[in-house]
């Protein structure tokens, strides 16, 4: 059984904008249903970034939902994360730690752009972005 979904930087910007819609319908399913919704801390300072101010809100929004944990990247993380991107030749934390959350919690990774993903971790399910 899923218990949650991981959600990486196009996932959180779907969100925060609003295009495409399918993930804020995603999150107040989740809400609904209470499913947790992981957010990696690399994702989510990359959204942070790449977010215009107008979009802070609804990330906000976002993070303070009950069914939202944020996964932090500590040392253990780091580690897992580094081991994947070593072997992939990938050199991005931001796609290592969404790939190690999703295994580590057995996990779809949301994600509009799977192809990092997949190449860092073929045994994670995706869940692409319509």
């Amino acid at each position: 059984m899923i218990g949650g979904r991981v959600l990486d930087v196009t996932a959180l910007e779907a969100f925060a904008t609003g295009r495409p819609v399918y993930v804020r319908a995603l999150v107040w399913a989740a809400v609904e249903e209470n499913i947790v919704l992981a957010v990696p801390s690399a994702a989510l300072g990359r959204a942070w970034a790449l977010l215009g101010p107008e979009h802070h809100a609804a990330l906000q929004v976002l993070l303070d939902l009950p069914i939202t944990v944020i996964d932090e990247l500590d040392p253990a993380s780091a580690l897992e994360s580094g081991l994947l991107l070593a072997a992939s030749g990938l050199d991005d934390i931001v796609p290592g730690q969404v790939a190690a959350s999703a295994r580590r919690r057995g996990w779809p990774a949301v994600t509009g752009e799977p192809g990092s993903l997949r190449k860092l971790d073929t045994t994670v399910t995706i869940e692409e972005l319509p």
